[in-house]
C-alpha cells in the first residue's frame, strides 16, 4: 500500500468515524491551515527584504485592488463555511457534511473556499506590495492545493460518496464557475 493510498485511507476512515472524532480534529486542521497561511506571508516578506523589492504598485491601486480582493475572498469563504454548517460538516476533510454539497458556492464550483483563500493570498500580496508572495509563493500554494485535491482529496470524496462525486465532479468546474452556468441559474 502507497503512502498516498495511506493518506486517502486515513481521511476517508476518519470523515466517516463519529462527529466527536470530528470535533478534535476540525481546530486542529483550521490551526494547522491558517499557520501554513501565516508562514508562508511572513516568508515571502522576508524575501522580498533580501530581494529589496518593494512598492510595486501605486499605494491607492495597491489599496482598491487588495479591497476587491479581500470581498471576493471573503464572500467565498465565508458562503463556503456557511453551506457546510447548513449541511451539518465543516471544511475541514475529516469532518465532511454526511453528504455531497452541492448547493450555495458548491453549486458553482468545487472548491469556492480554496478559490477565496487564493483570492486572499493576492489581496494580501497587494496590500503588502509583496513580489515574492504574488509572483512566487501564491502560485506556488495554489500548485500544491491542486496536486493535494487532485491526489488525496478527489479519490476520498469519490471513495465516500461515489457515483454522486462523480457526476458532480463532470458538471461542477474546480475553482471558476462558468459564466454559463451562473447566468443560467439567475435566469430559472
Amino acid at each position: 500500500m502507497t503512502l498516498k493510498t495511506k493518506w486517502i485511507n486515513l481521511i476517508y476512515n476518519l470523515a466517516t468515524r463519529s462527529r466527536k472524532i470530528g470535533s478534535f480534529f476540525t481546530p486542529l486542521g483550521a490551526l494547522f491551515f491558517s499557520l501554513t497561511i501565516f508562514s508562508i506571508i511572513i516568508i515571502s516578506l522576508l524575501v522580498d527584504k533580501l530581494l529589496g523589492i518593494t512598492d510595486i504598485l501605486p499605494r491607492s491601486l495597491s489599496l482598491i485592488l487588495a479591497s476587491l480582493l479581500f470581498l471576493v475572498a471573503f464572500i467565498l469563504i465565508g458562503w463556503s463555511v456557511l453551506t457546510f454548517l447548513r449541511a451539518k460538516g465543516t471544511p475541514v476533510p475529516v469532518s465532511p457534511p454526511p453528504r455531497l454539497v452541492t448547493t450555495g458556492p458548491y453549486a458553482y464550483t468545487r472548491n469556492p473556499m480554496l478559490t477565496g483563500v487564493f483570492a486572499l493570498f493576492f489581496g494580501i500580496g497587494v496590500l503588502l506590495e509583496s513580489f515574492s508572495l504574488l509572483v512566487i509563493f501564491t502560485p506556488l500554494f495554489i500548485l500544491v492545493n491542486v496536486w493535494e485535491l487532485k491526489a488525496i482529496e478527489e479519490p476520498e470524496l469519490l471513495k465516500r460518496l461515489g457515483q454522486d462525486y462523480v457526476e458532480y465532479r463532470k458538471s461542477t468546474p474546480m475553482f471558476f464557475p462558468s459564466l454559463r452556468k451562473i447566468f443560467k441559474r439567475i435566469k430559472s
